[in-house]
C-alpha cells in the first residue's frame, strides 16, 4: 500500500521497564464490571435510545448482574437528564447497583450533573479531560500545566457540589486519550486529582485509563497500566479502571493484559457497541474468563435472549461470527470437525470427565443456552458422516450403523449440494425417511406368518410390480425365512450382509428401528434399507424390503 510512511506510532512507553504482568498466566478473578451501554454505547447509535428504551435496557443490565452502570451524560440532553431523574425518583435502582454519570471539567456541566443526581443512593461522578499530546497541540492549544489546571478545577468543583447535594457520591477521573499521553504526564495529572479527592479505604477513587483510540499492540497498553499502578499515590485506595476501544481489534486483548498488569475494573458494552469500531465486548471478555474456569460474576446463561434484547433496543445486529453469541460460532460444517466433535461428545457421555475438553468447541454451548443439534452440527455439502450421524442420534434417536453413516452422508451432501444450501435438521431427517425408510415399491409385503417347521417357515404374501404372490420358505430365523421366500419370487441374486436393530427411545412404547444391508450377487454392490415400526419383526422385514427396493 502507498503512504505507509506517513504513519508513526503515537503512543508513549513508560520511562522504565514495566513487564511484571508477563509472569501471570491468566486473569484469575472477575474484575468490577461497569456497563457503559447507556452512555458510550448509546451515543454511538444512529438513533439514540428513547427514555423508555433506556429504562428497559437498564433493568436488563441489572438482571445480567451488573453492579455498576454508567447511565449517561445528564448535562448533554433532556433525555439523558430525564432518564436519570426517572431512575432516582421512581426508585428503579436496586440497592446493590451503583449508577455512574459522565461530566466534563466545566462548572455549568458539573452543576447540571449534580442537579440530576440529587437523591441518588450511590453514584459515581466520572470526570474527564483530554490529556494526549495530539489533543493538547491541535485541539486545546494548551500546555501541560494548563491541562492539569483544568483537571484540578473539575476535581475541586465535583467535591464541592458533592458536599452540598443530597446523595452518596464517589469519584472517577479519566485522562481521556490516555494511550496518546506521555506516561509521566498521565501519572502527574492523575496524582493531582487524587490529592484533591483524598481517597480512603472506605471511599476509594476510580482512576480510569481509557484506550480512547487504540494505538499500540496490547502488551504496550499492559506496560502503561503497570506503570500507572506503580506511580500513582495512594494506590491501595484506588480502583484502576480500564476502558478499551477497539480501533485495532485489540480491545479484548488490551483488557485481558491490562487486568494482568494491575487493572481492577472494566468499562465496556454488550457486544462491543461504541464509537468507531466500538468498546471492549464484555460478553467476550467475561466468557473468555469463564472458559478458563473463572466465574465472571455476570449471568450470560441465555445468550440468545441477550442478543434479542440488544438488537431490539439498539437496532444493531450481532454478527454470525460474534464470539460466543453469533449464530454460527459453535457451528461445524467441516466433516472432520464434525467427526471430532461427535466423538468428543460420545467420549464425555462414556467417561463423565470433570472438565470440558471437546475438540473445536471451547465451552459447552448448553452453558450459554445453545443446543448441540441446531448450533453445533450444521449440515451442508461439506459435512461428514460423523456429524450427520451425531445429529440423527441426538435429535431423532436414529443410531445409524457405522457402515451406513458414510452411505447416508453422501446422500445428504448430494441433496445439499444440488440445492446449494444448508439443510436444517428436519430436512436431513426427511432425506433419511424419503430415501431409506419403509420403501414399499415395487415390492411390498402385505402379510407374513411363521411356523416352527425345520427352523422357521415363513408364509409371505407380497405384491411385486402390481401382482400378488404367496411364497413359502424355510430359514434359520424369521428374517432369513422371509428373505428366502422373497428369493423364490425375485431370484436368488442377493444376500443379507448386515443387520442391526435398536429401540428409538428408552420407553416401553418406543418404536423399533431395523437396518438391513444386502449385497447384490451380480454386481457385488451393497444397499441399505431401514424399517421403523412398533413391532421389531415388522420393522426388520420393512428394512429388508426397503433395501431390495433401493437396488
Amino acid at each position: 500500500m502507498k503512504n505507509f510512511d506517513k504513519y508513526a506510532r503515537g503512543y508513549f512507553m513508560p520511562p522504565f521497564e514495566c513487564n511484571d504482568w508477563v509472569k501471570k498466566e491468566y486473569v484469575d478473578k472477575a474484575p468490577i464490571w461497569c456497563s457503559v451501554d447507556l452512555r458510550d454505547g448509546n451515543q454511538a447509535l444512529v438513533v439514540p435510545m428513547s427514555l423508555e428504551q433506556k429504562l428497559e435496557f437498564f433493568t436488563f443490565l441489572c438482571k445480567l448482574g451488573f453492579k455498576e452502570i454508567e447511565v449517561g451524560f445528564p448535562a448533554a440532553s433532556e433525555t439523558e437528564y430525564n432518564f436519570l431523574r426517572t431512575l432516582i425518583e421512581k426508585n428503579l435502582i436496586p440497592d446493590d447497583v451503583t449508577i455512574q454519570v459522565l461530566t466534563q471539567a466545566r462548572e455549568h456541566i458539573i452543576a447540571k450533573t449534580f442537579e440530576a443526581l440529587k437523591g441518588a443512593k450511590k453514584a459515581v461522578v466520572h470526570l474527564y479531560n483530554s490529556t494526549s499530546f495530539a489533543q493538547r497541540e491541535q485541539v486545546f492549544k494548551r500546555s501541560k500545566e494548563e491541562i492539569i489546571e483544568i483537571a484540578k478545577f473539575g476535581a475541586k468543583l465535583c467535591k464541592e457540589y458533592a458536599e452540598k447535594t443530597e446523595g452518596d457520591f464517589y469519584f472517577e477521573y479519566s485522562p481521556e486519550s490516555f494511550t496518546g499521553t506521555e506516561m509521566e504526564f498521565a501519572s502527574t495529572i492523575c496524582n493531582e486529582v487524587i490529592k484533591i479527592w483524598q481517597p480512603t479505604a472506605q471511599r476509594k477513587v476510580i482512576i480510569n485509563l481509557p484506550v480512547t483510540v487504540s494505538m499500540s499492540m496490547p502488551h504496550v497498553y499492559a506496560s502503561q497500566v503497570e506503570y500507572m499502578c506503580k506511580s500513582l499515590i495512594d494506590r491501595e485506595n484506588l480502583i484502576i479502571s480500564l476502558h478499551p476501544h477497539n480501533d485495532r481489534g485489540c480491545a479484548v486483548a488490551d483488557s485481558e493484559l491490562g487486568l494482568l498488569a494491575g487493572g481492577d475494573r472494566i468499562e465496556g458494552t454488550l457486544f462491543g457497541n461504541g464509537e468507531r469500531t466500538g468498546n471492549v465486548d464484555i460478553i467476550t471478555l467475561a466468557l473468555n474468563m469463564y472458559s478458563h474456569g473463572v466465574d465472571p460474576k455476570l449471568e450470560f446463561g441465555n445468550i440468545l435472549e441477550i442478543v434479542d434484547v440488544y438488537e431490539k433496543l439498539t437496532d444493531m445486529k450481532v454478527g454470525d461470527r460474534q464470539p460466543y453469541a453469533g449464530g454460527l460460532v459453535f457451528a461445524a460444517f467441516s466433516g472432520s470437525h464434525q467427526d471430532a466433535i461427535a466423538k468428543g461428545m460420545k467420549w464425555r457421555e462414556e467417561k463423565h470427565p470433570e472438565h470440558w475438553t471437546v475438540p473445536y468447541i471451547p465451552i459447552d454451548p448448553k452453558d450459554v443456552g445453545r443446543e448441540y443439534e441446531g448450533d453445533v452440527i450444521r449440515i451442508n455439502s461439506q459435512s461428514g458422516k460423523g456429524g450427520i450421524g451425531y445429529l440423527m442420534e441426538q435429535r431423532y434417536g436414529i443410531v445409524l450403523p457405522m457402515k451406513m453413516r458414510e452411505n447416508f452422508g453422501y446422500t445428504v451432501k448430494s441433496v445439499s449440494d444440488r440445492a446449494h444450501k444448508e439443510l436444517q435438521p428436519d430436512e436431513v431427517y426427511q432425506v433419511f425417511e424419503d430415501n431409506y425408510v419403509n420403501v414399499q415399491s415395487p415390492l411390498n409385503i402385505i402379510e407374513h406368518h411363521y411356523k416352527q417347521v425345520d427352523g422357521i417357515q415363513a408364509s409371505v404374501t407380497m405384491e411385486f410390480n402390481g401382482e400378488k404372490v404367496l411364497s413359502r420358505a424355510q430359514g434359520n430365523g424369521r428374517l432369513d425365512a422371509v428373505s428366502n421366500a422373497i428369493k423364490n419370487v425375485l431370484g436368488n441374486n442377493f444376500h443379507i450382509v448386515e443387520y442391526q436393530e435398536h429401540a428409538r427411545t428408552k420407553t416401553s412404547k418406543s418404536q423399533a428401528v431395523a437396518y438391513v444391508c444386502i449385497e447384490n450377487d451380480d454386481t457385488n454392490t451393497t444397499v441399505w434399507g431401514v424399517g421403523i415400526h412398533n413391532d421389531i419383526i415388522e420393522a426388520s422385514v420393512k428394512a429388508l424390503v426397503s433395501a431390495l427396493n433401493r437396488r
